[in-house]
């Protein structure tokens, strides 16, 4: 059985601390919440552009572990970051999701629909389309750029 994560191991405290890049930097920071865009996974293909990432700033496992005014600030930021992602990238739908269990540091995914998505990529399986939006880090930092300018 694995150790239990602390602020000083967890993977989304050290980012918070600028020990780890968030690429693009923060589309969104209050002081309770962070928002960036996600990580290009190892050695697989270039990021799905818009995919970004909502976090405590304080370490919290689960939902249950907020305090009432970072629930409030989590659910504020994720309004105003789909509406933000609806104008910087066309999105016609944001999904968010709370999933998993392979960073125990609460962190939401708040991830664009693009208009043309056939419809069987719907869901949690939208980054898994061909034709889906990709780019490396210069296309994440220009996205994150379009993102801060729209919630602005």
């Amino acid at each position: 059985m694995s150790q239990p994560t602390t602020p000083q191991t967890c993977f989304i405290c050290r980012k918070h601390r600028g020990e780890i890049e968030s690429p693009g930097g923060a589309v969104y920071e209050d002081d309770l919440v962070f928002a960036g865009h996600a990580f290009i996974p190892d050695g697989k293909d270039a990021a799905y552009l818009g995919m970004l990432l909502l976090e405590p700033k304080r370490h919290a496992a689960n939902w249950s572990d907020l305090t009432d005014a970072e629930g409030s600030a989590l659910g504020r930021a994720a309004a105003k970051l789909a509406r933000a992602l609806v104008a910087a990238c066309g999105a016609e739908h944001v999904y968010s999701f709370v999933l998993g269990h392979s960073i125990d540091h609460l962190h939401m995914f708040l991830i664009p629909r693009y208009a043309d998505t056939p419809r069987e990529f719907w869901g949690l399986n939208v980054d898994e389309w061909p034709g889906a939006p990709r780019g490396e880090l210069e296309e994440i930092g220009e996205l994150c750029g379009k993102i801060r300018a729209a919630l602005e």
